[in-house]
């Protein structure tokens, strides 16, 4: 089986999203500041960083929220380009968008369990949001993060770690692009 990593941007405060997450505003005050790093002119290392997200990656795993404030801008093909497992209380039918097939899914635990089983021993990333990170972390199924810090203080929103358990972590990497340091811990 591969592994579960998370694959997530966060400001230097530990935000992934500022106030008033919607549609309108996918990362509410915060803009499009924390992904910034890999749409903006990026660097080798930032190109690098977006890039290893898909790389041994079968199938994805996201929250409602995200999913909700993306579809509208990701496109005809649903830009993820395989499987994603959408975290809601709300389960419905499939949508498929190109390559890309959304299927909604009630717990953390059920969506990387199918994931995992369509990733066919390649890895399950872990997107976002913080909801479904938190969940993940509590229930022991995260095996890496890969963390991109972005140069920002956004001051208030959605934190990442708000309300995990004491953790140590042991560093596999680091690499210093323009927009953001990526780094990736072993849990």
């Amino acid at each position: 089986m591969g592994k579960t990593i998370v694959d997530i941007s966060q400001s230097l405060d530990g935000y992934v999203a500022g106030e008033g997450v919607g549609v309108d505003a996918p990362f509410g005050t915060a803009g499009q500041r924390l992904t910034a790093w890999s749409m903006e002119d990026p660097d080798d290392v930032d190109k690098a960083a977006a890039r290893v997200m898909f790389e041994n990656t079968g199938a994805f795993v996201i929250g409602r929220t995200l999913f909700d404030v993306g579809i509208g801008l990701w496109g005809e093909d649903g830009t993820w380009g395989m499987p994603v497992y959408v975290v809601t209380h709300r389960p419905g039918p499939d949508l498929v968008k190109g390559p890309t097939r959304f299927s909604f899914v009630a717990g953390v635990e059920e969506a990387l369990r199918r994931a995992h089983e369509t990733a066919a021993g390649r890895d399950v990333v872990i997107a976002g949001g913080a909801s479904v990170v938190q969940q993940a972390l509590a229930g022991g199924h995260v095996d890496e993060l890969r963390l991109h810090h972005v140069p920002e203080m956004v001051g208030g929103g959605t934190r990442l770690f708000e309300g995990v358990s004491p953790a140590s972590l042991v560093q596999v990497s680091a690499a210093e692009g323009r927009g953001a340091v990526h780094v990736t811990y072993r849990v």
